[in-house]
């Protein structure tokens, strides 16, 4: 029987955690996860929840999970701080683009200098670019 939530599990030779977050997400939607409303800016309608949306879930109801099930929201971890990262990264390079200045986004993002932002932005780039 196949659900509205199936997640791919054709590769069985695929990483071990990347297996773990599968059975994570899939644990989560079964709790009610699926119910989360889909977001405007998802791409395509019925999409899986995002990696933060999980992890967000799974804490709202950690009262209910087991302990393999919060076991499994915590490896989702590493993918919603890449999905952070990305919107992060996407967000200053639309900042720029728009005219905003480094001294400008430094203060808002609470930097001491645009020097450090400066460099926080192109430590967070090349994490990006190595993921890629």
């Amino acid at each position: 029987m196949e659900r509205k939530h199936d997640v791919d599990r054709a590769n069985g030779a695929d990483h071990p955690h990347a297996r773990r977050e599968r059975d994570a997400q899939v644990r989560l939607l079964d709790k009610g996860a699926d119910q989360i409303a889909p977001r405007p800016w998802q791409p395509e309608a019925g999409a899986t929840p995002s990696a933060v949306d999980l992890t967000q879930y799974a804490l709202w109801r950690a009262s209910e999970l087991t302990q393999d099930e919060l076991l499994g929201a915590l490896s989702l971890l590493p993918s919603a701080r890449a999905e952070v990262e990305n919107v992060e990264v996407a967000l200053l390079f639309v900042a720029r683009s728009e005219g905003l200045t480094w001294a400008q986004i430094a203060e808002a993002m609470g930097f001491r200098s645009p020097q450090a932002c400066q460099q926080y932005v192109n430590r967070l780039s090349a994490r990006q670019d190595g993921r890629a």
